[in-house]
């Protein structure tokens, strides 16, 4: 089968696992996702799946964890690109959200920075 003949990619989405979705919710919020739908809570009413959005283009689920994280172990690194990172981590910054220091590594000349969720998933910004 050819390339144009497949069936077309829509988006790819990751599935974080987290300690307290409650408290990455309000974390990816100062990041500026927003909430897609109501979360979904168990029977004692902690909130245990939620899809966060910013607009199409990038999208996110958290889910809460049934095993203990390790925040210095996680295996996964997300990329967030943004229209200007000085006036965004700027921003950032102005949420009480601690960031990273820019750097320019070759793959990202014009900078990026680090953010670690509350779980110690890592975000490079740029």
């Amino acid at each position: 089968m050819k390339a144009s003949e497949q069936p077309a990619l829509k988006a790819v989405v990751a599935l974080i696992h987290v300690a307290d979705v409650q408290r990455s919710i309000e974390f990816y919020q100062k990041l500026g996702f927003e909430l897609g739908k109501e979360p979904q809570q168990n029977e004692q009413g902690i909130k245990t799946f939620a899809w966060l959005h910013r607009g199409r283009a990038s999208q996110i689920m958290i889910t809460l964890t049934g095993r203990p994280l390790n925040p210095g172990a996680q295996d996964v690194m997300f990329y967030l690109y943004v229209e200007d990172m000085p006036a965004y981590r700027r921003q950032l910054t102005a949420r009480g959200v601690q960031v990273g220091e820019v750097t320019y590594p070759f793959w990202s000349p014009g900078g990026e920075f680090r953010v670690d969720d509350p779980d110690g998933w890592t975000w490079m910004v740029t």
